[in-house]
């Protein structure tokens, strides 16, 4: 039972008696941030009205309660409310479930959740992989070796030496946390001596000094799939860092980069390349040999094929990492002038000319595209 002032609940709370509950509730709330304890130490004054707020909202917070005391007053209450763990269950439902539970210890003091847990995930952790450009658009197994943490074989991540066992702590008798009085609040502080463990190592292993954890070279076979690019990255569950006491460990995640290639090109699942053919095949026409990734493929150029001229490979390109079949390869040619000329060569390139007259309106049979990805992709 706590005994405070006699004034008005609805005065103490700053509200009209009109106010609805979530008024009450707010109004509330802001008088407790202010007027906390931990806010205001050693005021007595800070305390006192902390008290006389939480005895009002005990009241004017419940329904019934306040039916009563609006009905006939203090006396209606039968003597006057009492704070108890309702009150902190309340405490805990304004601010989140997480300043009074995690910072005062009332989940763990009240039957609720731990306030402090000893149990820990692991780390995720992060390895950047170059792969060449066929690994990633063919796929490839390797290995690879990480540098981590794992549990000390010696001592099996116990910490403490062969033989020996883990003792309660005797600073907080095992809890993990110290608890003590403040004002009309019980608060819980982790334990200093155990670091919230509740328990302390007398003989610690001497391979990992008490730890548990020891520093290893561990090495593992990676899968990449086929269609991966830079940028990708892959999920081992489980490599990361161990847990702590009992957590689960974390994961590794490997992110890819893909080289470049002196030949090939490459955008989403399409790859693409550049091929020079001579002034005789592109106005002849001709049967050229095209590099893919795969191998060799045939490509029939026709007769008075211009440069910037984009041929498609259907299925040539990369694998569809989510989905089915493979992208192209656009293959585009270039008309190469020749440089060095022979006597009979000018000759006859002289009649050639003769022969062909040049166009009559430049501007308009002029190659609009301008740079080879933006005729390679612009109409794709």
């Amino acid at each position: 039972m706590v005994s405070v002032g006699q004034r008005d609940y609805y005065e103490v709370l700053g509200v009209g008696r009109s106010a609805s509950p979530r008024e009450i509730k707010s109004a509330y709330r802001r008088l407790a941030v202010k007027l906390h304890p931990d806010k205001n130490p050693g005021d007595k004054a800070a305390e006192e009205a902390f008290k006389e707020a939480a005895e009002a909202y005990s009241v004017l917070g419940d329904p019934e309660k306040r039916a009563l005391y609006d009905q006939y007053g203090r006396a209606g209450l039968k003597g006057g409310p009492s704070i108890n763990q309702d009150i902190f269950r309340e405490f805990s439902d304004i601010f989140g479930g997480s300043i009074f539970e995690d910072l005062f210890g009332f989940g763990d003091f009240f039957g609720g959740r731990r306030s402090r847990s000893s149990v820990r995930r692991g780390s995720d952790f992060r390895y950047d992989l170059q792969i060449t450009f066929e690994e990633a658009v063919k796929g490839t197994e390797t290995r690879i070796r990480i540098p981590r943490p794992e549990n000390c074989p010696t001592c099996q991540g116990s910490g403490a030496a062969p033989g020996t066992t883990k003792t309660a702590c005797t600073t907080c008798d095992g809890h993990g946390n110290i608890r003590y009085q403040q004002g009309f609040l019980v608060v819980s502080r982790s334990c200093g001596r155990c670091q919230g463990t509740g328990q302390i190592i007398p003989s610690p292993c001497k391979e990992c000094s008490g730890v548990g954890q020891v520093q290893r070279d561990r090495e593992l076979s990676i899968k990449i799939p086929a269609g991966v690019d830079s940028g990708s990255r892959l999920r081992l569950s489980g490599e990361g860092e161990p847990g702590m006491r009992g957590g689960p460990p974390g994961d590794l995640y490997v992110f890819l980069e893909a080289k470049e290639h002196p030949f090939f090109g490459r955008r989403d699942d399409d790859i693409y390349c550049e091929i020079p053919i001579t002034f005789a095949q592109a106005a002849l026409g001709a049967e050229i040999e095209v590099p893919t990734i795969d191998g060799k493929e045939r490509v029939s150029i026709p007769e008075g094929t211009q440069t910037g001229t984009i041929f498609k490979l259907k299925g040539k390109g990369v694998p569809r990492l989510r989905g089915h079949g493979r992208g192209n390869q656009l293959v585009a040619v270039r008309v190469l002038t020749p440089t060095k000329l022979t006597k009979e060569q000018r000759q006859l390139l002289d009649r050639l000319g003769e022969l062909i007259p040049p166009p009559a309106d430049v501007e308009e049979n002029a190659d609009k595209e301008t740079g080879f990805l933006g005729r390679l992709f612009g109409s794709q």
